[in-house]
């Protein structure tokens, strides 16, 4: 192999292991639904160990001012991956009734949520339990 083309396939193999790099998650200005309102954020039931293969499954629009201290059952500790809209800001909680550890996102997309510690032992793919959105 070529002494240059190393290197080169070193940074090549860095750039596809970076948060975001290729993710198939939307991109915070586009989150809008059908009838063009806007969206303060969008949670995935799915990421994956690909970043392409992030964002997938069953989605939760959720609109600016969404307040749901108790999520719905079938989305209790269930989302894997997330976009924030722009000019918005999602603060989540570990337990229903927004107790328990808490996060702020802002604006931009979070394709793996394995990526992101809650605590010492934990992080937050299939641990959000309450949620708030706001946008500006």
């Amino acid at each position: 192999m070529a002494p240059f083309l190393v290197p080169s396939l070193l940074l090549l193999a860095l750039v596809g292991t970076l948060p975001g790099a290729r993710a198939a998650c939307p991109a915070p200005a586009d989150l809008k639904p059908t009838d063009g309102t806007r969206l303060c954020a969008r949670l995935f039931e799915k990421s994956d160990a690909y970043y392409e293969n992030c964002c997938a499954g069953a989605e939760l629009n959720l609109e600016p001012g969404a307040d749901l201290p108790y999520l719905p059952s079938n989305w209790y500790h269930t989302v894997s991956s997330l976009v924030v809209g722009t000019r918005c800001e999602l603060t989540v909680w570990y337990l229903k009734g927004k107790e328990g550890k808490t996060r702020k996102f802002s604006a931009g997309a979070y394709p793996r949520l394995a990526e992101y510690r809650r605590g010492i032992f934990g992080d937050w793919d299939n641990a959000i339990g309450a949620l708030y959105c706001k946008c500006t």
